[in-house]
Order: C-alpha cells, then sequence, then structure tokens
C-alpha cells in the first residue's frame, strides 16, 4: 500500500510553471488560424471568436499543446520547423508537461480550466503538413480543455496548478 500513496504523491507533484508562448482561434470551419497576443475565454464556449464557441456540453472547449512537441513533429516529418498555426490547436505552451495536467484544474493567466483529455489528431493534419502528418503528431496533440472560470488569456501568462485541487479531491 505504501507504494500507491508514493504514486499518488508523484502524480499530484508539479511544482513547475508553464508559459504561453501563442494563441489562436479557428474563426470558421477550414479557415486558417488567426493569431491574437491575447483572448477572452468563457465557460461553455471556450476561446472568443473560435468556431467552436456555444458548444457548451463540449470536453473541447479549449486544446494545449507543448511547444517542446513542435521540434519533435518537425523533426518526424523531416522539416526544419512546424508553425503552432498549422497544429490548430488554441494555445502553446512552454515549460510544464501537459499530461501531468490529467484529473487536473489549472490556471492558464486567469482562466480556470480542467483537463478532459488528449487531443488527437485529425485527417486535416496530412493536407497541412504532408503526408504522414497525422502520424507525426501522435502522442503529440496536447490535451482539451473545459472552462471552469472566464477570464483573459496573454502570451506570457503563466500555466500553473498552484494549490488548485485535483477533479474529486475536498
Amino acid at each position: 500500500m505504501p507504494e500507491l500513496s508514493l504514486i499518488k504523491t508523484l502524480l499530484a507533484t508539479l511544482p513547475q510553471v508553464g508559459r504561453v508562448t501563442w494563441i489562436g482561434i479557428r474563426p470558421s470551419r477550414g479557415a486558417p488560424m488567426v493569431e491574437l497576443n491575447q483572448a477572452a475565454i468563457k465557460p461553455g464556449t471556450g476561446l472568443e471568436g473560435d468556431r467552436f464557441q456555444g458548444r457548451a456540453e463540449s470536453r473541447r472547449q479549449v486544446t494545449l499543446i507543448q511547444h517542446e512537441h513542435l521540434p519533435v513533429i518537425a523533426a518526424c516529418l523531416h522539416l526544419e520547423r512546424v508553425e503552432p498555426a498549422l497544429l490548430r490547436r488554441n494555445i502553446v505552451v512552454s515549460g510544464i508537461n501537459l499530461l501531468a495536467l490529467k484529473d487536473k484544474r489549472f490556471r492558464v493567466g486567469d482562466v480556470l480550466l480542467e483537463y478532459t483529455g488528449l487531443c488527437h489528431p485529425c485527417s486535416k493534419m496530412e493536407q497541412l503538413l504532408g503526408p504522414g502528418g497525422y502520424n507525426a503528431l501522435r502522442g503529440h496533440g496536447g490535451i482539451t480543455a473545459r472552462v471552469i472560470e472566464a477570464g483573459e488569456v496573454k502570451r506570457g501568462d503563466d500555466v500553473d496548478v498552484g494549490e488548485i485541487q485535483t477533479r474529486g479531491s475536498n
């Protein structure tokens, strides 16, 4: 039983603070991403101006991807670099492992988000990244989140678990 407590402690320990490096919205289906310096984010709708706005029941109100994965995706495609807009995620962050946010609530700027799952690639990645784009993104697609508290997020904002409790804890 002590090992189980150790694993729980390890999973709960996340002292790193990440940083927002890029923000973008998808204004309509198939439209190019629009890069932003800041965005308003609301519960039930996600980023203001994003095509998913208004889908209150969605577990995919905000999508996030790690900046550190961009060179890995590029390397898998034998490219020098991959631009964040091509990956069609809302927020790119650096300095924190997004997978460590599983079952947690976390702040991005002054917005409170809740991890809802992995953000898997879609077939559009073959179009945007070229042959093998879908497979290059597998395992590096980031996460999806639900908005718990509204606010603003801007480039340079912190991404932090801090003292926020995980789902199901009191």
